[in-house]
């Protein structure tokens, strides 16, 4: 998986794996089992760190484009500098009917670019396993329709975030809610998604942002412990009900390669 942009070249690229460029906000929030998902599914996964100081381009230059978490805030344009054009990324994205994945600010930031706004929790700090709950409208979505299990109506996930989608974008199809009613899960256009969840994190991932909240999570009284230990317990099923996300995600990417040979030569290609 590689972490750097470079120039074009198509010639070491495998004939009929489609290319996705994921969008890396800061060091501990990495592709992690997503992009090992991704590969497995036959794609290149190559990541653009902004944060390096890596320029985020005007165009999607890939088949799919994945854009992760951070601790910075949807509408922080002012002290992250690369958001503004990580938003005009995704909005081109939408508009050229690129396949497009956000993960928790990644949702957040689809969710402001095509219109929608973003705000603090009023019910506080999601963290740790949480339960969401399917819509009738997510067993026919062309990304999440496989994750949908006969019969189970809720699937657990892991959450670490302040900030919810409040408004959502004009469009907007809600696949996935937690009790409270936030938006968990949406397509906020033909081809661009959201998920606030972390489908990418196990213990490992989530370890830093614990330590990163330990004081924080000390005066709340949460039981830091044991949370992390119930991430760590829900491993396997964690796995078990996320891959097929990357799955479905790849099989969306490859389609998009396949509409679009001739455009393969303007494309970069993934490398490990």
């Amino acid at each position: 998986m590689s972490e750097r942009t470079g120039p074009p070249d198509p010639t070491d690229e495998p004939a009929g794996r489609p290319l996705v460029r994921v969008v890396q906000h800061q060091g501990d929030c990495a592709p992690a089992w997503f992009g090992t998902w991704l590969e497995a599914a036959g794609c290149d996964v190559e990541v653009l760190q902004p944060w390096r100081g890596e320029k985020v381009p005007a165009r999607v230059d890939a088949d799919g484009l994945v854009v992760l978490g951070g601790s910075m805030g949807a509408h922080d344009d002012d002290t992250v500098p690369w958001l503004g054009p990580v938003k005009a990324l995704l909005r081109s994205a939408a508009d050229d009917g690129t396949p497009t994945l956000g993960i928790c600010l990644g949702h957040q930031l689809v969710a402001v670019a095509l219109g929608g706004r973003v705000a603090r929790n009023p019910a506080g700090q999601t963290v740790g396993l949480t339960t969401i709950g399917w819509t009738e409208d997510a067993a026919s979505d062309p990304l999440v329709a496989p994750l949908v299990a006969p019969g189970s109506a809720s699937q657990r996930g892991v959450h670490w975030n302040d900030d919810v989608v409040v408004e959502e974008p004009a469009g907007t199809v809600a696949l996935a809610r937690t009790a409270d009613g936030s938006l968990q899960v949406a397509r906020f256009a033909a081809t661009a998604w959201g998920v606030q969840l972390h489908p990418e994190a196990d213990r490992r991932v989530v370890d830093p942002w614990a330590a990163g909240d330990a004081v924080r999570h000390a005066e709340q009284g949460r039981d830091q412990a044991g949370l992390l230990a119930r991430i760590e317990d829900a491993g396997p099923e964690l796995a078990t009900a996320w891959e097929p996300l990357a799955r479905s995600f790849a099989g969306l990417c490859r389609r998009r390669s396949a509409d679009r040979p001739a455009d393969r030569s303007a494309l970069g290609a993934g490398r490990r």
